[in-house]
C-alpha cells in the first residue's frame, strides 16, 4: 500500500478509537498514568519541608538555595521535550518503564549527596525522567480513555498533586516530632519517592502500548489486538499485517497545529496557562512552608515549626479538594470557565496574602493561602490537558512535552528568582509581582481559549500537506 492509503486507514481508525466508550482496562491505565503525579508532588514538596534543614548543614547562598530547589524544574523542562519526541518514535511503554527505573535509581542517589553541589545535580538529573514520564503518560491517557473520561482523567492531575504534598507533609512531620537528626530527615524525606516509584512500576509493567501509538507507527497486527483490550473493537478495517509509516517530524507538529485554529488558539492558551499556573505555585505556594514559618504562623514559642507544618497540611488539604472537584465542575463550566475561576481565585488570594504579609495580619496570611491554593488547583488542572487533546496522534506525546516545558521553564525561573525577589522587595513585594501571572491567566481564558470540553481531534489537509 502507498503511504496515501496507509495514512486514510490509519486516520480512519483513530477517529473510531476517539469516539469509543471506554473499557475497565482503559481506564485502569489512565489512573497508572496519573499516579505520576504523586511521585513528581512528593519529589517536588519534600524539599520545599526540608529547606530549612538543608541550609542548616549547608550553609547555601540565596542563589544556590534556589537552584536546589529549582534544578528538577530544570530537569523536567529537558525530559518533556525529549522525552515526549522518543516517545512518539519509540511508543509509550518503552519510555514509561525507563523513566520509573532511573527515577528510582536517582531519588535514593540525592539521599547520599555529600555537599550542596551535589544535590543540585542530583536534583537536575531527577528531574529528566519526571518530565518525561509526564509527557509520555498524557499521551497515554488521550489515546486509551474515552471522550469525556480522558479529559477528567488529565485534569485529576491536581488533585494527585495535593495528595501528593499531604502525605510528604504528614511523614516528614512525623519524622520530626520522633526526632531524628535533622541531617538524616532530609536525605531520608528526598530518597522515600522511590517507595511509590518502585509500586508504580511494578503496576504498569502488564499495561499495554496504546493502540493508537502503534497506528501511527504502522503496527497494525498488535494495534488491533490491543484496541480488543481496551475498547472491545478489533479495528476490521486495517489490514492484518504490519505496514511501514513515515516517522513524524517535528516541524510537522508545528505546521499542523498552526493550520487550524481551534489546535493553535487552544495550544497557545495551553503554553500560557502552563507558564503561569507553574510560576504562581513555585513562587509562592512552593515556599508557602517557609512563608509561614518565617512570618510566625503556628510557630511556638520554643521554635518549634510543627503547628505551621500542621497549617500547611490543611491548606493543602483543601487544595487537594478542590482539586478533585475541578474535573467535576468540568461538564457545568466547561475548560474556559474553569480556567477564569481559578485564575481569577488566584489573583485574589495573592492579594489578599500580599497585604497581610505587609501588615503581619497572620489570620489573613492564611485565608489568602486558601483562596489561592483553591484557584491555583484549579486554573493549572486543564492546560495539560488541553495541549494534549487537540494534537493528532502522531505528535500527541510532543504536544504533551511542549505543554510541559512552559510548566517547568516558569516552574524553574519561579523557584530560582522567588527568594531573590522576596530579599530584594519584601515578601509582600515578592507576593503582588506574582499576582501578575494570575491576572495574565486570567485574561488568556477569556480572550484566547475557545471552548473545549468535549472536542474530539480530527485533521482534515490534503495530501502533501503536513503529516500526509
Amino acid at each position: 500500500m502507498d503511504q496515501t492509503t496507509i495514512r486514510r486507514l490509519s486516520d480512519e481508525a483513530t477517529q473510531v478509537l476517539l469516539n469509543k466508550p471506554g473499557t475497565a482496562s482503559s481506564n485502569a491505565g489512565g489512573w497508572m498514568m496519573i499516579s505520576t503525579i504523586l511521585i513528581e508532588a512528593w519529589d517536588l514538596y519534600a524539599i520545599a519541608f526540608v529547606l530549612i534543614f538543608v541550609r542548616e548543614e549547608y550553609h547555601p547562598t540565596a542563589a544556590q538555595l534556589g537552584l536546589a530547589t529549582a534544578a528538577v524544574q530544570g530537569g523536567a523542562l529537558i525530559g518533556a521535550l525529549l522525552g515526549g519526541i522518543i516517545a512518539d518514535r519509540l511508543g509509550r511503554k518503552k519510555v514509561f518503564i525507563l523513566t520509573m527505573v532511573l527515577f528510582i535509581v536517582l531519588a535514593l542517589a540525592q539521599g547520599f549527596s555529600q555537599n550542596i553541589w551535589d544535590l543540585i545535580i542530583m536534583r537536575l538529573l531527577i528531574g529528566i525522567p519526571l518530565g518525561s514520564d509526564i509527557s509520555n503518560g498524557y499521551a497515554y491517557i488521550m489515546e486509551s480513555m474515552s471522550k469525556g473520561k480522558r479529559e477528567q482523567m488529565g485534569s485529576r492531575w491536581q488533585f494527585m498533586f495535593g495528595l501528593g504534598e499531604v502525605f510528604a507533609i504528614i511523614i516528614i512531620t512525623i519524622m520530626y516530632m520522633a526526632g531524628m537528626p535533622h541531617d538524616i530527615l532530609w536525605r531520608v524525606a528526598l530518597a522515600l519517592g522511590a517507595v511509590p516509584a518502585v509500586i508504580l512500576l511494578i503496576g504498569r509493567l502488564k499495561l499495554p502500548e496504546t493502540p493508537l501509538s502503534l497506528l501511527q507507527r504502522g503496527q497494525f497486527v498488535r494495534a488491533k489486538e490491543v484496541s480488543r483490550q481496551l475498547f472491545d473493537d478489533p479495528l476490521d478495517m486495517l489490514p492484518n499485517q504490519d505496514v511501514k509509516l513515515e516517522k513524524p517530524k517535528l516541524n510537522d507538529f508545528l505546521k499542523v497545529i498552526w493550520a487550524d485554529p481551534i489546535k493553535r488558539r487552544a495550544t497557545i492558551f495551553g503554553w500560557i496557562s502552563n507558564a503561569c499556573q507553574g510560576a504562581e505555585f513555585t513562587a509562592w505556594g512552593f515556599y508557602l512552608p517557609v512563608i509561614l514559618v518565617l512570618s510566625g504562623v503556628g510557630v511556638s514559642s520554643s521554635g518549634s515549626i510543627v503547628g505551621s507544618n500542621i497549617v500547611t497540611a490543611l491548606i493543602f488539604c483543601l487544595a487537594t479538594l478542590s482539586g478533585f472537584v475541578a474535573p467535576l465542575m468540568l461538564p457545568r463550566i466547561g475548560h474556559r470557565g474553569l480556567a477564569m475561576w481559578g485564575y481569577g481565585l488566584a489573583f485574589l488570594g495573592l492579594m489578599i496574602g500580599g497585604f497581610a504579609l505587609q501588615y503581619d495580619w497572620k489570620i489573613l496570611i492564611v485565608i489568602g493561602a486558601c483562596i489561592l491554593m483553591w484557584g491555583h488547583y484549579w486554573d493549572a488542572s486543564n492546560g495539560m490537558t488541553i495541549c494534549s487533546m487537540v494534537a493528532p496522534s502522531r505528535f500527541k506525546a510532543t504536544a504533551s512535552g511542549f505543554g510541559y516545558v512552559f510548566v517547568k521553564a516558569a516552574s524553574f525561573f519561579g523557584a530560582f528568582v522567588f527568594p531573590m525577589v522576596s530579599e530584594a522587595l519584601g515578601k509582600s513585594g515578592a507576593t503582588f509581582a506574582v499576582s501578575i501571572l494570575s491576572l495574565i491567566g486570567f485574561l488568556a481564558a477569556k480572550f484566547i481559549l475557545p471552548e473545549m470540553y468535549g472536542y474530539v481531534e480530527t485533521e482534515e489537509v490534503p495530501d502533501g500537506a503536513p503529516g500526509r
